[in-house]
């Protein structure tokens, strides 16, 4: 059950900054470690993306419907998963259910590498997705940091996603020219004991774990962040994403096969669509971040998605590998630009005390969309072909585009976190009545037994020295 009471102060002003310390040595430590078990852990489980589709007949039983179960299971198991796991670190210690996670993932890749079937892969790939310990890593992350700092901390692990689904696409298919499909389960399993060793020889271990309410899922609030409209649209946004990815690599690579490529030079087309698709990215960003177009770039990034789609077909139809390479290329732009842009959205657009559930809702979306774009993403392979499925995805992007369209645009808002020691309720609510009085505060909540003033405001309009103010007022 949740025990905070956070008193919460809406502000007549407006809107959001940050504090501007730098990290420490000892957390840019910690957020580098962390991202390498970040990074290790999803390098497994997307390793096989680029290829399965292309090596998993080699399995008895299996079709186009069993294949994309086998690539998108793990979703469903980090879905049901990672928020009971974050829970349980917080009574038995991080490490030690992380620790668990990895060894759980292990034996998911031993029992696939095995598997003389593809039952038994899909089994060995649900084992790897049971360790769903994203949730407990960001915990770890929270207690390894100060508050000020977590932003830069989740940024990091974020970073760290973008980069093992990069390297996993390139290393995966010039691997399987030397070795099959159960030595990539192998390498997996390699990664698995590596990320053990980084986690115990690496990361340090907290003097403390701490529950922050800008960290820490709740079910109460999660409850109420589902009626949001503007997060609902992301989190439907991290949904279909993932459900793209999983659907799009079940046809490409047999797309780009087709086309007369074999499948151990694809990381020929793969490696040079993901360098200019950083070139395209990089100024998206810049547009959305510095200048404040995110609506704007959020919705250019879907039509970029659509129209990927569509070369996708073309090239399926008409054979051609340079019309492939071209799709992929467009598809990566936009797909990196949204999964870099959506987390930075949740965080702007969530309630100050409410970050952890928001977080939680959205990568529950994310798994689930994972797992939702195996299964249907094969079930309209087997019934429509390649084709089919490629015109089945840009229907589904012009459904986003038209949920997304009204979403806010939240440029300026940033959230700043004050340390105000242990309160009484009613001291509370006097404090975040003061904060809320100051020029550029948009919102306030003080959570009492937390000792944190959680600050929503306007980076343009705020100032940093109005804090001393209401300190010297509640002395």
């Amino acid at each position: 059950m949740e025990n905070k009471s956070p008193q919460r102060v809406i502000g007549a002003d407006a809107q959001g900054a940050s504090g501007s310390y730098a990290m420490l040595p000892s957390e840019r430590h910690a957020a580098l470690a962390l991202a390498l078990i970040f990074g290790i852990r999803m390098f497994g489980l997307f390793i096989i993306l680029p290829v399965f589709s292309l090596y998993a007949d080699q399995y008895p039983s299996s079709t186009p419907l069993l294949i994309g179960l086998a690539i998108g299971i793990y979703g469903l198991l980090q879905a049901l998963l990672q928020i009971p796991f974050g829970m349980m670190s917080d009574r038995i210690g991080r490490k030690p259910v992380i620790a668990a996670g990895f060894v759980l993932f292990a034996i998911g890749s031993v029992i696939a590498a095995l598997s003389d079937d593809i039952y038994g892969v899909i089994l060995g790939r649900a084992m790897q997705g049971a360790g769903a310990v994203a949730s407990a890593i960001m915990a770890l992350a929270a207690d390894l940091t100060r508050e000020e700092q977590r932003t830069k901390m989740m940024a990091t692990l974020g970073a760290s996603i973008g980069v093992a689904f990069i390297v996993s696409l390139v290393v995966g298919p010039l691997l399987v020219q030397w070795m099959g499909l159960s030595d990539l389960f192998w390498l997996t399993a390699v990664a698995a004991v590596l990320g053990l060793l980084v986690l115990y020889k690496v990361v340090p271990t907290p003097a403390r774990s701490c529950q922050s309410g800008d960290t820490k899922p709740s079910w109460p609030r999660m409850k109420a962040l589902l009626r949001d409209p503007q997060l609902l649209r992301l989190d439907v946004g991290i949904f279909v994403l993932h459900f793209m990815v999983s659907a799009t690599f079940l046809a490409v690579p047999l797309s780009i096969m087709g086309a007369g490529m074999p499948g151990d030079e694809h990381w020929k087309l793969y490696l040079p669509a993901l360098m200019l698709s950083i070139a395209v990215m990089v100024p998206l960003i810049i547009l959305a971040e510095k200048y404040g177009h995110l609506r704007r770039v959020f919705l250019l990034a879907i039509m970029g998605l659509l129209v990927s789609y569509l070369i996708f077909w073309r090239g399926y139809t008409g054979h051609s590998v340079w019309l492939l390479f071209v799709g992929i290329t467009v598809f990566f732009s936009f797909f990196n630009t949204m999964e870099a842009m959506l987390p930075s959205l949740v965080s702007k657009l969530a309630p100050v005390e409410g970050k952890g559930s928001a977080m939680g809702v959205y990568s529950t979306s994310q798994f689930l969309g994972a797992f939702c774009g195996g299964v249907i993403g094969g079930w309209i392979y087997v019934h429509y072909g390649p084709g089919g499925l490629y015109l089945a995805m840009a229907l589904i992007a012009v459904a986003w585009w038209l949920v997304a369209y009204g979403m806010q645009n939240p440029h300026g808002f940033k959230t700043q976190l004050v340390k105000v020691g242990k309160l009484e309720p009613g001291q509370a609510n006097e404090l975040a009545s003061l904060y809320a009085k100051l020029s550029g505060v948009r919102e306030a909540v003080v959570v009492a037994d937390e000792g944190v003033a959680y600050l929503r405001v306007d980076k343009r309009r705020f100032d940093q020295e109005s804090l001393k103010t209401v300190s010297l007022q509640n002395s």
